[in-house]
């Protein structure tokens, strides 16, 4: 390849990269809870709360000496199986048994008629699983990002 075509996909390359990282959804309270000895730096001395999150990652001054700027957890992820038997995904054939499916790493649930009996799960963040509303007490928000603020909501029961 010509080096000018080279240059011109790298740069084509590095701003469609830039533009899907500022598109990122910015991290959570939960990611961004980590120990101050453990962070990794994210930025430049002397960059701003705003610049920080604007990139992704996380920031808080209380503590001297280590970043501020730092590199977020990484989320969390499971597989859990959908209740509604409506969003099922096909993952076996008609008759499938439950051992079957489960030995293809499927979800079974032999009801309700009309619908697929063995299905795919669905990958989904930890902390974002289809939830069922409680009371909140004061100064507490519904979702409960982290686990072990698990203060008013609960896991949908499976149907």
């Amino acid at each position: 390849m010509d080096l000018k075509v080279v240059c011109a996909l790298s740069i084509t390359l590095l701003i469609a990269l830039s533009a899907l990282a500022e598109g990122s959804a910015p991290p959570t309270k939960c990611q961004c809870k980590v120990v101050p000895r453990e962070r990794t730096n994210c930025g430049y001395p002397g960059i701003s709360a705003a610049e920080c999150k604007k990139i992704g990652c996380c920031f808080n001054a209380s503590v001297p000496s280590v970043p501020w700027c730092y590199n977020p957890k990484q989320k969390k992820v499971k597989k859990v199986c959908p209740n509604d038997p409506y969003t099922r995904i096909n993952c076996g054939y008609p008759g499938i048994k439950a051992r079957d499916c489960t030995r293809k790493g499927c979800c079974f649930r032999a009801h309700p008629a009309g619908v697929p009996w063995c299905f795919y799960h669905r990958v989904v963040e930890e902390g974002n699983v289809p939830l069922q509303m409680s009371p909140c007490p004061s100064g507490c928000s519904w979702h409960c990002p982290c686990p072990a603020q698990a203060c008013c909501a609960v896991p949908a029961r499976a149907s």
